[in-house]
């Protein structure tokens, strides 16, 4: 069977850039700008996460500058009008904050970002003290994985596991992460099967699963 899938805390960065509750706008932009990131995470004193303020919280300050409004779209962006006259992290900030844990795999801190429509996650404990930041960028370096290794991995936990009469007659093949298979097996109902469980190996980016059936001998003379 594949091996155990990676999880957030093998692929998160671990110096995270934050600010505190108390910090005004400037600070903010000045250090999304010092650490080229486009959010960050507001913290308590003791370092329990609150909160993210990201570029889109700051930007109504600049859109609503000297903006003349109707009363009624004053009413439908009242959220986007109070956040361009704050001026803390605590008044601009996204609240709660959308987390992932450690111990999360890359698919739930994926699914998460793409539900909640967020580009990174701050990685917290059981207790939301911060332990690291997890980015799309982060969730694609499985994807860096060498061809060498996840052949070895797909030979070792997938093909030995289902075909295991057969494995020293299929060939297997990673080219850029892609996974070719080809030659005989016994039972063709597993095809399926090992591609699903290959597709589920780390840095896999599809699988050409080329087997057949193994060759069946001649029939005899009719009543022999």
């Amino acid at each position: 069977m594949p091996e155990t899938p990676h999880i957030v805390s093998d692929v998160m960065t671990l110096k995270v850039v934050a600010v505190r509750r108390d910090a005004l706008f400037k600070e903010i932009v000045r250090a999304m700008e010092q650490w080229k990131v486009s959010a960050l995470p507001v913290l308590e004193a003791e370092g329990r996460v609150i909160g993210v303020v990201s570029e889109a919280d700051l930007l109504p300050k600049e859109e609503f500058h000297d903006r003349a409004m109707s009363l009624t779209e004053q009413r439908q962006r009242l959220s986007d009008l109070l956040k361009a006259g704050a001026v803390t992290a605590e008044e601009l900030m996204t609240a709660p904050a959308v987390t992932v844990r450690p111990d999360a795999t890359l698919a739930q801190a994926a699914r998460i970002m793409a539900v909640k429509h967020v580009k990174r996650l701050p990685v917290v404990d059981a207790e939301d003290m911060l332990q690291g930041i997890v980015s799309r960028a982060d969730l694609l370096k499985v994807f860096l994985r060498p061809d060498e290794e996840i052949e070895e991995e797909v030979r070792r936990t997938v093909i030995a596991y289902l075909f295991p009469a057969f494995s020293h007659a299929i060939h297997v093949h990673v080219h850029e992460g892609v996974v070719t298979l080809r030659g005989q097996i016994n039972d063709t109902s597993l095809i399926s099967v090992a591609a699903r469980l290959i597709r589920a190996v780390e840095g896999v980016v599809d699988v050409e699963p080329h087997l057949t059936g193994e060759s069946a001998a001649p029939a005899g003379p009719e009543g022999a």
